[in-house]
C-alpha cells in the first residue's frame, strides 16, 4: 500500500470516512467534475477532422474525448455524437455526408456502422491517389531518360 494512502486512512474510524476520504481524494469534488466535464465539451464541440488524418484516427480522439464524458457523468447518446461526426469530417466527405444522411435513419445509426461507411469511401478516395502515384513512378520523367530515348 502506498504510505500516503496509509497516511489517509490511518486517523479514520469507520470504513464508511475511509471510503469517503478516498474518493475524495481520486475523484475529487463535484465542482472540480463539473469544471472537468465543461473543458471535455469544450473539446468534444471544438473538434475536426485534420486535412489528411484518417478516419479510424479521428474516431479514437472522438471516442477518447466521449468516454472521459460519460466517465465523469455525462448523457450524451450515441445520435450526438454521430451527428457531431457528420458535421466535423474534412470536406473531401461532403458527398459521403449527404449520401449517409439521405440513405440512413441518423437516430438510429449506430457509431460502428457510421465508422465502416466513411471507411469504404475513404479507401475509394485514396485508391485512385495510390494509382496515380505508382503511375508517376512508372512514366520516366528524367532529362536523361528522354535524350536516351532520343
Amino acid at each position: 500500500m502506498d504510505r500516503s494512502i496509509l497516511e489517509t486512512i490511518l486517523c479514520k474510524d469507520t470504513s464508511k470516512h475511509i471510503w469517503d476520504s478516498m474518493r475524495r481524494k481520486y475523484q475529487g469534488s463535484t465542482k472540480t467534475k463539473r469544471q472537468q466535464l465543461q473543458a471535455l465539451r469544450t473539446e468534444f464541440e471544438t473538434l475536426k477532422m485534420k486535412s489528411g488524418e484518417l478516419i479510424t484516427d479521428y474516431f479514437s480522439k472522438v471516442m477518447t474525448i466521449v468516454n472521459k464524458m460519460r466517465l465523469l457523468g455525462d448523457k450524451s447518446d450515441d445520435v450526438a455524437i454521430v451527428e457531431k461526426i457528420l458535421r466535423s469530417v474534412t470536406p473531401k466527405f461532403n458527398f459521403v455526408v449527404c449520401a449517409i444522411e439521405e440513405s440512413h435513419d441518423i437516430d438510429k445509426l449506430s457509431l460502428d456502422k457510421l465508422q465502416s461507411l466513411l471507411l469504404v469511401h475513404e479507401k475509394k478516395l485514396i485508391q485512385p491517389e495510390q494509382e496515380e502515384q505508382a503511375l508517376q513512378v512508372s512514366t520516366p520523367t528524367s532529362r536523361r531518360d528522354k535524350k536516351e530515348t532520343k
